[in-house]
Formats: structure tokens, sequence, C-alpha cells
């Protein structure tokens, strides 16, 4: 089934309902296909359903440290309820935030400057951004840049190893993701040894590694909470930038209609964070995207912790779920005209990216809601708005 699973399922739900069940050899597998279904799955019974399940090829640093990774944890445990915590408050809070917008405009305006330099010539455009959104990542985590633009051949693309239905490995998928993962991990490595000789002198926190090595975390347990944050914000991100290029170059009108709200709100300067409050059209070009284009049309399995009832149904304990937010988000019950690339449609709306409203959950929702959605709805805008402010020729109808 590959990568259509998300709309064989769709159509699946047209005929056996919003919450349908699969049985998968013994496994039973439920799939949520209604913002009713999601609010049951996400919010009402979110405790009950919040474990996770865990393939064979999900990237970890050590098999037995899957109770450490943020992503992968069996369940809501303390631990996993202080990953999110030094998460949220040294890397994803306003307060972080804000103190590293330079180092975002700084990267963004590296990636403007290098693709600018090669105009004319033959550049692979989503390896370029992913380089981008990397190195905003590994700046705000160790202070430094992880990939050069120059060498845009070497990208790993970890996220591809995130399979949504556990399968046997006759590909040898495992034995390949471990070695992609080995190689990645090695570049930080060396970092966190020498940031711990450090540490005794260090006297303020510069960085999330800082913060992790403050907090008592193991190298192991800081090595596999960065693998998570890098699978989870890099990859994503630049897919959804290269479908809001694509669909900005299908529809000139919009397209047009961008570039002059930024074109009023900047003028001749550098687009900046501070900008990004003051243009609409953009957040809800940025929003129609991730309609259109959620980084995660399927939500990564969760698992009946317990037996539950939902929606009148039983849930056995052990139970896959997984909750179809592309087939909510193409569904004409809940947008008009859903297949067509309507940026205005969130003009005057109130969905927003909080996971509160589950008509629209691009960033799922509930306690295993994505912790980088802060930093995420700050970086893809601005990455958006400098391409379509500095570089018209990447725009052209096509």
């Amino acid at each position: 089934m590959g990568r259509q699973l998300h709309s064989i399922l769709a159509n699946l739900a047209k005929v056996h309902g919003p919450l349908m069940s699969l049985r998968l050899g013994t496994q039973i597998s439920i799939i949520a296909s209604s913002p009713e279904a999601a609010r049951e799955v996400l919010k009402t019974h979110d405790r009950e359903l919040s474990g996770r399940f865990i393939a064979n090829a999900i990237p970890l640093i050590n098999p037995k440290l899957n109770n450490f990774s943020l992503a992968a944890a069996p369940e809501c445990n303390d631990y996993w309820r202080s990953l999110r915590a030094i998460c949220k408050a040294d890397l994803f809070s306003a307060k972080v935030l804000e103190s590293q917008n330079h180092i975002r405009e700084k990267k963004v305006r590296e990636l403007v400057d290098f693709l600018g330099s090669k105009e004319g010539e033959l550049v692979n455009l989503g390896e370029a951004i992913y380089v981008t959104y990397t190195n905003i990542l590994t700046n705000a985590i160790f202070s430094v840049d992880f990939m050069d633009s120059e060498e845009l051949g070497m990208i790993l693309d970890l996220s591809s190893f995130y399979p949504i239905i556990k399968a046997l490995d006759i590909q040898g998928i495992q034995k390949k993701c471990d070695k992609i993962v080995q190689n990645f991990i090695s570049i930080w490595e060396d970092i966190i040894k020498e940031r711990r000789k450090e540490e005794s002198t260090i006297l303020s926190q510069r960085n999330f590694l800082d913060a992790m090595i403050k907090n008592g975390f193991t190298n192991d347990q800081i090595s596999q909470l960065i693998l998570d944050l890098l699978i989870a914000g890099t990859d994503s991100r630049s897919m959804v930038t290269e479908w809001a290029m694509a669909e900005l170059m299908r529809n000139q009108d919009v397209m047009h209609k961008l570039r002059e709200e930024i074109e009023s709100e900047i003028g001749t300067n550098i687009v900046k964070e501070s900008h990004l409050s003051h243009l609409p059209y953009l957040e809800a070009c940025v929003k129609e995207t991730l309609r259109l284009y959620p980084p995660g049309p399927l939500l990564i399995l969760h698992r009946a912790l317990q037996t539950c009832r939902v929606m009148g149904y039983t849930i056995p304990k052990d139970s896959f779920i997984s909750v179809n937010i592309w087939s909510i988000d193409r569904d004409p019950m809940v947008f008009n005209d859903p297949l067509s690339f309507k940026p205005k449609r969130f003009l005057d709306s109130s969905l927003d990216f909080k996971g509160t409203n589950f008509d629209y959950t691009p960033f799922g929702a509930g306690r295993r809601g994505c912790p980088g959605q802060p930093l995420a709805t700050r970086q893809v805008p601005l990455i958006l708005a400098s391409l379509v402010h500095s570089l018209t020729g990447l725009f052209q109808a096509v």
C-alpha cells in the first residue's frame, strides 16, 4: 500500500464508517477518519489511547532506550513527561524562540543568498531547504551547523524510516536504518563529549545541549532525544515548504496576492520574524498547505493501554490506533471544495495549529501532539515569505 495508504484507508472509511477496525494477522488496528472520531481518540480517550507502538524500523540509539524516546516511549510516564517539559521550556518556549530569531533569520538569509548565487544552474531546491531546517535546529541544540549547502548529496532522509505498520524485515530495512542512524549520531557524539569537558566552566546556558547536560541526562538519552527532534523537525517541514511552493506556482493568482501582501508590509527590506504577524495571507497559505499536505497524513500509531469504549465500539487493550488527518482535511463535509488550494478559507476562520478543533489538526493533539509546533509555525512562513520576496524566478507558472 506504501505511500497511498492514507488514501486507501480514506476510501475504506467511506464504506465502513469514521471509526473502523482492520485485522492484520492477529493484530487489531483502528482508524479514525472524521473530526468526531479524532476528538474521541485524541481528547476524550486521550489517556487510555496514549500508548505507542514501536515499529521495528523506528530509529532508536539502542532498542533498550525506547522508554527514553520522546516519539517512541510506550507510555507517557514520568520520564517521558520530563522530556516534554525540557523541550517546552528550553527549546520551544516563546522566550527561547524569541532569543533565537536572529539565528533563524540568518540561516534563511544564507538559503536565499545560496539560491541567488546559483541562478541559471541546476539545484535541488528541496535539499537546500532541508539543509536550512537542519541547521536552524542544530544551532538551537548545539550552536553549530551540521550541513553545508555545497554538499547537498550527503543529506540523510531519516523520516523515511517511520513505517505506519510493522512488517517483516524482508528488505533489510532494520539493518539499513541502524546503519544510517549510527552514522548520523556520530556527528554529534564528539560535540557532547567536548561540552561535558567544559561543563564545570560553563557560566550560562548557551543552547539546548547545555540544558540537557545541566538536567542530568546521559549521553545515550541526549542522543535519543536529539534523534527524535531531528527526525520530526527537518524533513516534514521541508516537504511542507516544497508543497507550498508547488501550489503557488500552480495558482498564480494566489502567488500574486501573497507577493503583494509581502511587498506592501516589507518593501525592499529583508523578511524578519517580526513581520509574520502582519502577513495574514501568508499564514493562510501555510495553513492551506498543511491541510492538503499534512506531513504525517496518518498520525504515528497509538496503542490502547486498556480496553475502552469509543463511539459505541469496544477498543481492546493493545489495539493500534491512528487518525487519518489526510482524510479529514479532504472531507467535503468539513471543507468546501476540499481538493482546491484556497488559502482564503482560513482568513476568517478560527482554525489554528493548537489541536483544539478536530476539523484541523496538522500537528496532532493531546498528549502525543507535536511539541515542536511553535517552532514549525515560525520557520515555515519565514522561509516561504523570504523565497517569495527575494527569488521571483523560482515561482514561474508551471
